[in-house]
């Protein structure tokens, strides 16, 4: 008799927690995001625009960077007190040539595919209380999610669109790249084929932020006249910041790389791409060495 009652309660069980709750957790962030006044955030076309115009720089949040200011950690950046305290700074700062940009998720997920929707209604349902106590809900924030352009977006046919447009945030620029040294941003595709020139600054693929002073020193050795990409987590957001204030255009360009391979392979599920550290694809932390003469004569320096 037990064996069967424990077999209908564990099928119960599964029902609640496969479609009943997620159910719930939709219609929960439905209600809250008419009743409770969201954030500001400009839409993602509108973000790269901004930045095309403007030639602002960028700093982004994701759930990662929220998470160090909840006081958690990824797990390619431990978490660090200076480190939160700079990404409070940030979040709350105001300049005329430097944009902040979080998730525009916030109001309706309709634009995403049925993984993204889950992922970020769970999201919201256990963190939307603590994010509404640190933004500001007077400012205008941009979009984060302007390097995720394919791989969680339902409507995939604007990707193309959006990636052309991107590229021309660098478009016929010397380009001064900064990244995690396994990261290996446009190499074997063509992302930055329309730059003038790129070098490469690499820095440890984890827990960079312990290299921050020498990274930003080695960066600010370069011409104020040339822009500064960077792609290394939350330390990304900070450099950003720091490079604005001294001058240069510094943008926190974050997963555009593995999002724009993704794209060009049309693959409907995340993979590691060969040679690159890709960490929200299964084995894709592992890396392979690369074989490249190209690759080898941009690197400018390596701080690890």
């Amino acid at each position: 008799m037990w064996k069967y009652l424990k077999k209908i309660l564990l099928k119960l069980y599964y029902i609640i927690l496969d479609d009943l709750l997620p159910r719930m957790t939709v219609l929960y962030n439905k209600f809250v995001s008419k009743v409770v006044k969201p954030p500001l955030v400009r839409t993602t076309d509108e973000t790269i625009d901004k930045i095309i115009k403007d030639k602002c720089s960028v700093s982004r949040y994701g759930d990662g960077e929220f998470k160090i200011i909840l006081k958690g950690k990824q797990y390619f950046q431990e978490y660090d007190d200076n480190l939160r305290n700079r990404l409070v700074e940030i979040l709350n700062s105001n300049s005329n040539n430097h944009i902040v940009c979080i998730p525009d998720v916030f109001g309706s997920l309709d634009r995403f595919t049925d993984l993204g929707v889950n992922f970020w209604n769970k999201y919201l349902s256990l963190n939307r209380s603590k994010l509404y106590g640190i933004i500001n809900k007077e400012k205008t924030f941009y979009d984060a999610m302007i390097t995720r352009l394919y791989m969680d977006k339902k409507d995939k046919d604007k990707a193309d669109e959006r990636f052309l447009k991107f590229k021309k945030i660098w478009d016929g620029k010397e380009v001064i790249l900064v990244e995690g040294n396994l990261s290996r941003l446009g190499a074997g595709n063509d992302l930055f084929n329309n730059v003038k020139s790129l070098k490469r600054v690499l820095c440890p693929s984890e827990n960079a932020f312990s290299k921050y002073e020498n990274i930003l020193d080695e960066v600010k050795k370069n011409d104020h006249s040339k822009l500064i990409l960077i792609a290394l987590g939350p330390t990304a957001t900070v450099l950003a910041y720091d490079l604005s204030k001294m001058g240069y255009q510094a943008v926190d360009i974050g997963n555009i790389d593995i999002e724009y391979e993704w794209f060009l392979k049309r693959t409907q599920v995340k993979i590691p791409i060969k040679n690159k550290y890709t960490g929200e694809a299964p084995n894709g932390r592992v890396v392979g060495r690369i074989q490249s003469k190209e690759y080898e004569n941009e690197i400018q320096t390596q701080i690890l």
